[in-house]
């Protein structure tokens, strides 16, 4: 059992270290000596887990179902949990670097052997459920094909996080992200449900920042 432990720890030392090296360099810039290096383990133990860097880099790419697996309904609506986990995602973006990697991978799909299409489908699949829900809790405006939602919100997501990341370092992603369900939400759901559902969410360094903002313009006299 001790043995047992110590090969997963050892394994999830090596994950971890090889994901902050691929979100780093990409998968073409990565080497095995480096994510060696990082991880502080012997060349055997890494080799056991994963003969060669793709092994390693889809190990990596696995943790987006992981992740996915590990989110529990936020709201009785539907649509506000997929919307939180939008949310979520931006979150985890930000402070999990295994998450980061895998999304990169997934993005670089294309230097694999195969082609990497189950992280894709597992975020689309997630969405069509939820938004399956959605329209029997009749939240959804009539005509709305939750496959076809599921294809533009998950494309959208993936777009914004992709450019975010480009201009800003994912600096603005939170607010990307809320952006993007005020603009999508009117053509996908009822106006009724529409009002119950909150769509902007802010980190709490955000929102203290925007409170001390609003608390200096009460009381800063305005130059004109």
């Amino acid at each position: 059992m001790a043995r047992q432990a110590r090969a997963l720890a050892t394994r999830q030392t090596v994950l971890r270290a090889a994901a902050e090296v691929f979100d780093e360099r990409g998968y073409a810039g990565a080497t095995m000596a480096e994510i060696l290096d990082r991880a502080g383990v012997t060349k055997g133990a890494l080799y056991f887990h994963f003969p060669s860097k793709e092994e390693l880099a889809l190990a990596v790419i696995e943790g987006q179902g992981a992740w996915l697996a590990t989110r529990q309904p936020t709201s009785d609506s539907p649509m506000q949990t997929v919307i939180d986990l939008g949310h979520a995602f931006a979150h985890s973006l930000l402070d999990d670097p295994l998450l980061r990697a895998s999304i990169r991978l997934t993005i670089e799909h294309g230097t694999f052997t195969q082609p990497q299409i189950g992280a894709y489908q597992g975020w689309t699949d997630a969405a069509r459920e939820l938004l399956e829900r959605a329209r029997d809790a009749g939240e959804l405006r009539p005509g709305v094909r939750p496959a076809a939602a599921a294809g533009v919100i998950t494309g959208a997501v993936t777009g914004i996080q992709l450019s975010s990341q480009v201009l800003t370092d994912r600096k603005d992603l939170l607010r990307r992200m809320a952006d993007l369900w005020t603009l999508l939400l009117p053509g996908l759901v009822e106006p009724r449900t529409l009002a119950r559902l909150n769509t902007f969410e802010l980190d709490q360094d955000q929102d203290r920042d925007r409170d001390r903002d609003r608390d200096r313009d009460r009381v800063t006299p305005q130059i004109r």
